[in-house]
């Protein structure tokens, strides 16, 4: 018997008022898979991880998480202790607080100081630069570290599943690239990870199965080296 996903969305509607956001979206992703979602601007990738994460609610539908939880009956806060963390489109740091200070709130909900102090250690052993940079506020830090922060942040919060929106928005292809080898490096430790990227070639690379997301429906769904050889996908994505 196939073991359940760590995460099934299941036929989500989402709406702002009379707009229809997503029409009868259905995903799942499995323990320790990257998965990717791909689309054009405005075709409702980010509302679905804003939707997953409980910062909007679905107008049906619904979103099962690890051992049956509806994360679309729980509030935010709820959420993230479920095990489900959201690194946000623009990265979102706080911006006049210390490189620590963003880290320890990523850990807000634990109670653990010792194992806290420990994460801590993890995150600049994974992230040299946040640890030579610990006690600049995030402000001072270029995009690309930043972003590495903001990963940090969220994995500071020991998550099951990762929600990544758009990780290589406004950064330089240096960068982009230590991003993604953080990201293979994350699930190499057998993070799972939902991963909204507008590269869709460097998606496609590090994702094990991809979606297509057109309009607020998925028009497309295969394993990633199938969507990289299909004429569609390489014509309205690829280049």
């Amino acid at each position: 018997m196939k073991p359940a996903p760590l995460l099934a969305v299941d036929d989500l509607h989402v709406s702002y008022g009379a707009v229809s956001a997503l029409q009868g979206v259905s995903l799942t992703v499995s323990r320790g898979e990257i998965v990717t979602l791909i689309g054009a601007n405005g075709a409702g990738k980010s509302t679905l991880l804003r939707t997953i994460s409980g910062l909007i609610r679905p107008t049906a539908g619904a979103i099962v998480f690890g051992e049956g939880e509806r994360l679309d009956r729980m509030a935010p806060h709820l959420i993230v202790r479920a095990g489900v963390s959201h690194v946000p489109e623009g990265r979102q740091v706080f911006a006049n607080l210390t490189v620590r200070e963003n880290l320890e709130i990523g850990a807000y909900q634990r109670r653990d100081r010792a194992g806290i102090r420990q994460s801590l250690e993890e995150m600049f052993a994974s992230f040299p630069v946040l640890e030579e940079r610990v006690d600049q506020s995030a402000a001072t830090l270029s995009g690309g570290e930043q972003q590495m922060l903001a990963i940090a942040r969220a994995l500071m919060a020991q998550p099951q599943l990762l929600l990544l929106d758009e990780p290589s928005l406004g950064l330089a292809p240096l960068a982009t690239q230590k991003i993604f080898a953080i990201i293979r490096d994350i699930n190499a430790r057998g993070m799972s990870i939902l991963l909204i990227e507008q590269n869709a070639h460097m998606a496609l690379r590090v994702a094990q199965r991809g979606y297509v997301l057109q309009t607020g429906r998925i028009v497309l769904e295969d394993n990633s080296d199938n969507l990289l050889r299909s004429p569609e996908v390489r014509s309205a994505y690829l280049g």
